[in-house]
């Protein structure tokens, strides 16, 4: 063999694994395309990581055995004596506020940033994020317009929420990261991927964010439009199901993966109907869904259109959902009518091909509920506790609030595979369901990864057009994950605070979705009885409720 011929033959194997190291290497564009990629949540994480989130949590939190402290609702830095955040540090005579610090390959994937005053857009804070021990800022400006989709971040990335910056867009880094404040800040929650040490990342820089703007318009369009697919084999119900009967179909035998999953019902004239209406799925000989309609399809306590990645609600009363749902051998989707009347439903699955292996894993959704919920003593509601190996996508709470004043002040405290404290620790419902000032934020809001598709007597067929500040009746809060998923080896705790500002009995009730092996188990089962104990609204709901209250 001549030298000329071993020279291409080395080269061809060279640049063949370098275009195989390209593309197992994190960088803005695969993660871009992960976001979009709903296989991918589907099978644990090729490249481990641990998702931690860095906030203006109460420091006093320290353990659950020091209630005063653990509840205290203080998770904001408005005095000099406020000190919820990492240190203070100073170069060249000039003061930063350090929010944010991790060492080692990761990717920052959800930034929220509150307005500061409730009634006046915008903060005057500006920030500084630092990758891989640079001393000179990668990206510098305002910490709400960077994020609100007027910025820096285009739309749907970063967006307004509800008095609020949010952002989704990703910024890996290689060796650290480090978010510093020119002032002192107020609220913030900085959430991202801490990669295993050895992880391969590209760290983000303008030159390649720019470049990539052509790929984030596209993802951007995909976002905004999800598509159910049409690819693969219909499995449907038509049917009307008299009270406490249901209705079944069989998927197709042998390894595939529902695709997506439309129902409907005949009418939605009570609201009471998508919590007393039930999908169960069954996949490989276990019951992994069991949920009323309401919390799988995030629609919440009656009809609430809204529109997300993963799920959406229409006018018309079309539910959709598009979680990728795969199975070795086969599966079964049943409709669970708990009401007292026959009602008509319409559902259609379309299911696809899937190559079931070691990483694959199966969806879950499941259901808690509690009325009464006293607010007093101040306490920790569990939505779901998980042992074994999987990925956690999200949630839809609906709390039935008896009062006016705002309910939501407790923080999500989240802890992964046994840790001594949360690896998340918010600074309020509302925040975790990325809005802000919780109380005055009753308007309807949706975006891909979050929602509010009701709240008092609104949603989007009844717009808000006043500005009062009454939370009384039901809301319906909904988070799903696609970058910040949050993946789980041995087990993962999600608790949600009880914190309200009056003394009263609340209801909550909350669809919790995760994706895990076959002997990953949930503390939830199913609850046929306490679909049925609707929290009740409170005495002269929406207009008439007590001014005092």
């Amino acid at each position: 063999m001549s030298k000329q011929i071993v020279y291409y033959l080395i080269a061809f194997c060279f640049s063949t694994l370098l275009t195989a190291q390209e593309k197992q290497e994190v960088s803005i564009e695969s993660l871009l395309y992960e976001m979009v990629d709903r296989d991918a949540i589907a099978r644990y994480p090729d490249k481990n990581f641990r998702l931690n989130q860095a906030s203006s949590y109460n420091r006093a939190s320290k353990t659950v055995e020091d209630s005063v402290g653990w509840f205290t609702n203080h998770d904001f830095n408005k005095a000099e004596t406020d000190h919820n955040f990492i240190r203070t540090e100073e170069t060249d005579g000039e003061k930063e506020w350090v929010l944010m610090e991790h060492f080692g390959p990761g990717a920052i994937v959800r930034v929220w940033s509150p307005w500061l005053e409730q009634t006046e857009p915008g903060s005057d804070v500006i920030i500084r994020i630092y990758l891989d021990g640079n001393p000179e800022p990668v990206i510098e400006g305002n910490m709400i317009t960077l994020f609100d989709g007027t910025g820096l971040i285009p739309t749907p990335f970063a967006h307004p929420s509800l008095r609020s910056g949010v952002s989704f867009f990703p910024i890996p880094y290689a060796k650290g990261c480090k978010i510093t404040a020119l002032k002192q800040p107020f609220f913030f929650q900085y959430t991202y991927r801490a990669y295993d040490d050895g992880t391969a990342v590209k760290t983000f820089t303008m030159e390649d964010f720019n470049k990539t703007k052509p790929l984030t318009a596209q993802i951007g369009k995909e976002l905004n439009n999800p598509k159910n697919t049409k690819e693969g084999k219909r499995i449907a119900i038509d049917k009307k199901i008299k009270s406490n009967k249901e209705e079944s179909v069989s998927l197709p035998q042998g390894m595939g993966a529902v695709r997506s999953l439309k129902l409907k019902l005949g009418d939605y004239k009570d609201p009471a109907i998508t919590r007393s209406v039930i999908l169960k799925m069954e996949f490989d000989g276990q019951e992994t869904v069991w949920s009323p309609i309401g919390d799988f399809f995030g629609t919440g306590i009656g009809l609430n259109p809204v529109q997300g990645w993963y799920q959406t609600v229409e006018e018309d009363g079309t539910m959709s959902c598009r979680w990728v749902m795969p199975y070795q051998k086969s599966g079964k989707i049943t409709v669970l009518n708990l009401g007292k009347k026959t009602i008509d439903v319409q559902l259609e699955a379309t299911v696809g091909d899937w190559n079931w292996d070691s990483e694959s894993m199966y969806f879950n959704a499941a259901w808690r509920g509690q009325y009464p919920v006293p607010t007093r003593p101040f306490s920790d509601w569990n939505y779901v506790t998980l042992k074994g190996r999987g990925v956690y996508v999200g949630d839809a709470l609906t709390v039935m609030n008896p009062v006016r004043r705002w309910w939501g002040e407790g923080d999500e405290k989240i802890w992964v595979d046994g840790e001594d404290f949360p690896s998340i620790f918010g600074t309020g419902t509302e925040d975790y369901y990325a809005y802000s000032w919780g109380g005055r934020s009753t308007e309807f809001y949706e975006h891909p990864f979050h929602a509010q598709p009701r709240s008092y007597k609104y949603n989007k067929l009844n717009p808000k057009t006043a500005n009062e500040k009454n939370s009384s009746g039901y809301s319906t809060e909904t988070r799903t994950r696609a970058l910040d998923g949050m993946p789980f080896e041995r087990s993962l705790q999600l608790d949600m605070e009880v914190w309200s500002g009056t003394d009263c009995d609340m209801g909550y009730g909350v669809g919790v979705y995760w994706y895990g092996d076959a002997n990953t188990t949930s503390n939830r089962t199913p609850d046929p009885k306490g679909v049925l104990e609707l929290p009740p609204l409170p005495k002269g709901f929406p207009d008439n409720l007590e001014k005092n209250k």
